[in-house]
């Protein structure tokens, strides 16, 4: 039976928390005015539904991954023009990385299963990975190469890799692995199996991956004929109208975000279900 009392005081909790990180968040340029909402939102629900634990993991992506927007910021600035982004997370990229956590939190709270927290685990893991490989990545001396091409790109281009990135997604996933297996073993008596940690990085990967695919295959990718220079908004900064050059129209880089946490969720809950 649902303890109404204990689920409101958690849900304030989550909520009082979650709003001084969103006001600091804002503050520092981390978060647009709609991404702060969202993340208020979203923190609430994740440590009203999930508990502190699972708040904990969210908030070592959260953090991690903005102070890394902001790392050499001006060599990023350019690039981030092409995209049509910027360093200030907006709702939909909030949404796009934190909104299966919610869904997977509140699934744990109705039905606390393994398998489940494994899977919320291993959505953070998965978009920790690509935040870190993007970020990291774009710093990189070389090119990056499309993956399912081999050609050298600009860097930033949706489905880029390069080595830096790659080990960038790597450290991304263990990150969230020590986080996630310190929290539980602070949370839990029992503490984390001992193979959570290859566990969750195999997620991460598995969903940095995918994300570089889709990337490359799937999402939409426009030309200004103008600037000749490539781009991902139907218009350009300069004010010309872009041309259609491959993807999908509605496959933008917050629906190939939600798709990677998708497949780390996927991965983590599958190796929890098979392992147990």
């Amino acid at each position: 039976m649902v303890n109404l009392g204990s689920l409101w005081a958690s849900i304030l909790i989550g909520f009082a928390l979650s709003f001084i990180v969103a006001t600091v968040a804002f503050r520092r340029a981390y978060l647009s005015f709609s991404g702060a909402l969202a993340a208020v939102l979203v923190g609430t629900v994740t440590f009203g539904l999930g508990g502190p634990s699972f708040a904990v993991i969210l908030v070592a992506f959260f953090v991690s991954s903005s102070l890394l927007s902001h790392l050499q910021i001006d060599r990023k600035r350019k690039v981030a023009q092409e995209l049509a982004q910027g360093p200030r997370r907006d709702v939909w990229q909030v949404m796009a990385n934190g909104g299966l956590a919610v869904l997977l939190a509140a699934l744990f709270y109705w039905n606390p299963s393994h398998w489940v927290s494994w899977a919320f685990v291993g959505s953070l893991a998965a978009v920790t990975a690509d935040t870190w490989a993007t970020e990291i990545g774009t710093l990189s001396g070389t090119k990056p190469r499309l993956i399912t091409t081999g050609r050298p790109v600009s860097p930033g281009t949706s489905g880029a890799v390069s080595a830096l990135g790659a080990v960038a997604a790597f450290l991304g996933s263990l990150f969230t692995g020590l986080v996630a297996s310190i929290t539980l073993a602070m949370m839990a008596p029992s503490g984390p199996p001992p193979w959570m940690m290859l566990g969750v990085v195999v997620a991460g990967m598995a969903g940095s991956l995918a994300d570089s695919i889709l990337g490359a295959a799937a999402q939409v990718a426009y030309v200004c004929e103008n600037c000749e220079t490539s781009t991902e908004s139907a218009t350009h900064r300069c004010g010309s109208r872009t041309t259609h050059v491959r993807g999908l129209y509605w496959v933008n880089n917050d629906v190939v975000n939600l798709l990677c946490s998708v497949v780390g969720a996927t991965v983590a809950g599958s190796m929890a279900i098979w392992l147990a």
